[in-house]
């Protein structure tokens, strides 16, 4: 029977951007002799994997995805802290701005490459602005003054078409209407966003806003509605007034060691070096923003700091999950337990467990810590510490069904065994279970 490959894909999604996040980092590219490495650690684990049915009544779907997402979100994080060796783990040089309510910036480059004495001065002159069209601000529990139709309209983004219809009754408010079109806008994420307004005389106004910033050079809009071509009823757009355009999309520019940029986002990167975000407007030429290179001591607080940060975001989405899923509460116990060995050298860099398992970071004894003569003794126990959750983490990735909410079948014979391909990657053999 043929796979309906369209609707794997959206299941997947639904369940990937509703319970885990969804992001991508250059950690997330791998070479080949990675990737055999993950399937032979695949095959040994089906290897030994008894046979198990899960328990239907619990929602072990979303738990395995969102499990496998976040370790994957942590391994990543500390992966960036200085990569995935063991002698590298926290050595990441860590970015500073003179002036953060101007420009923020994170160091991207590889630490070899590293000029702690190298800077750039940057100058904000106008921040970069999304399209917005305005709606007129019309009585808000008043009837709306359009008959009781189905009404649609075209919005244009990126050069594609969408068709949007919504229907009217006689019981239907100015404020009913635009709160569904908002609704109905939004969960279409097309790129623009729908929100409604009120002012203090009882007026509401539908606005919406592009996603996406700047403007190209050889475009008058990001979006464009009209309702020329619609198939229903018209008249809706231009009684909303949400047709025009109320302010046009304009660029960043900014100058970098007075050299003058343009760019169509507040974000970006500079030499593959700085990701740079731009936050605010320089109120005069002297108001500018120092970026550079933090000294070896600050970076290793810095990446501390981030560590413990991802660690307890990590715990408290397993912990979300206790009382569904029995699995999540060993596994946060497992982390802790992690925690608790390497916890006789925490106390020196003041960190602390709570009672939660979370840990907890004293700024003024961590700065001491890195001050001390012997910094590299100091900063061994977190090190270590890293190792063994990076090693966690991973095992997470490959097998999430570990933990969840299941009961064990039959053990395989010792020696006899064979590879399920299945077994550890049964997040994904459900969905496909739904469509074969």
């Amino acid at each position: 029977m043929a796979i309906n490959f369209s609707a794997l894909n959206t299941a997947y999604n639904y369940y990937l951007t509703s319970y885990a996040p969804k992001t991508s980092t250059s950690f997330d590219t791998h070479k080949p002799s990675e990737l055999r490495r993950v399937y032979n650690s695949i095959v040994k684990l089906d290897k030994e994997s008894p046979l198990y049915l899960l328990n239907e009544k619990t929602d072990y779907k979303s738990f395995a995805i969102g499990l496998k997402e976040n370790a994957r979100c942590f391994r990543n994080t500390i992966a960036s802290l200085g990569g995935l060796n063991e002698n590298e783990l926290l050595n990441k040089k860590a970015a500073y701005s003179s002036n953060e309510s101007l420009v923020t910036a994170e160091y991207i480059g590889d630490a070899s490459s590293v000029d702690e004495n190298s800077t750039l001065e940057i100058q904000v002159r106008s921040l970069a602005a999304p399209q917005v069209n305005m709606g007129s601000f019309l009585p808000s529990n008043e009837s709306v003054a359009l008959a009781a139709k189905t009404y649609s309209f075209d919005l244009n983004i990126n050069d594609l078409n969408y068709e949007f219809q919504f229907a009217v009754t006689e019981s239907d408010t100015n404020k009913d209407i635009q709160e569904r079109l908002s609704r109905l806008i939004n969960n279409a994420e097309i790129g623009v966003s729908a929100e409604v307004l009120e002012d203090e005389a009882g007026n509401s106004s539908l606005k919406l806003s592009s996603n996406q910033a700047g403007l190209p050079e050889n475009k008058e809009f990001l979006f464009h509605i009209s309702e020329e071509h619609t198939s229903m009823a018209s008249g809706a757009v231009e009684y909303l007034g949400i047709g025009e355009v109320t302010r046009n999309a304009s660029n960043a520019e900014f100058t970098i060691n007075g050299i003058a940029h343009t760019t169509y986002s507040n974000h970006f990167t500079i030499e593959k070096m700085y990701e740079i975000s731009l936050i605010g407007l320089s109120e005069s030429k002297d108001n500018v923003a120092v970026i550079g290179i933090k000294n070896d001591i600050e970076s290793l607080k810095e990446n501390i700091h981030t560590l413990i940060g991802s660690y307890n975001q990590f715990l408290k989405a397993a912990s979300e999950y206790i009382e569904s899923q029995p699995g999540s509460n060993r596994l946060v116990n497992e982390m802790s337990h992690i925690a608790l060995v390497h916890s006789d050298g925490f106390d020196h860099l003041g960190v602390r467990i709570s009672e939660t398992g979370a840990l907890e970071l004293d700024e003024k004894q961590l700065s001491q810590a890195a001050l001390s003569e012997d910094t590299n003794e100091a900063f061994h126990s977190i090190k270590d510490f890293t190792h063994s959750v990076l090693k966690k983490t991973s095992f997470i990735s490959l097998n999430p069904m570990e933990y969840a909410d299941k009961k064990i079948v039959a053990y395989k014979n010792p020696g006899k065994n064979y590879a399920n391909p299945y077994m550890t990657s049964s997040y994904s053999g459900m969905l496909f279970n739904g469509y074969c």
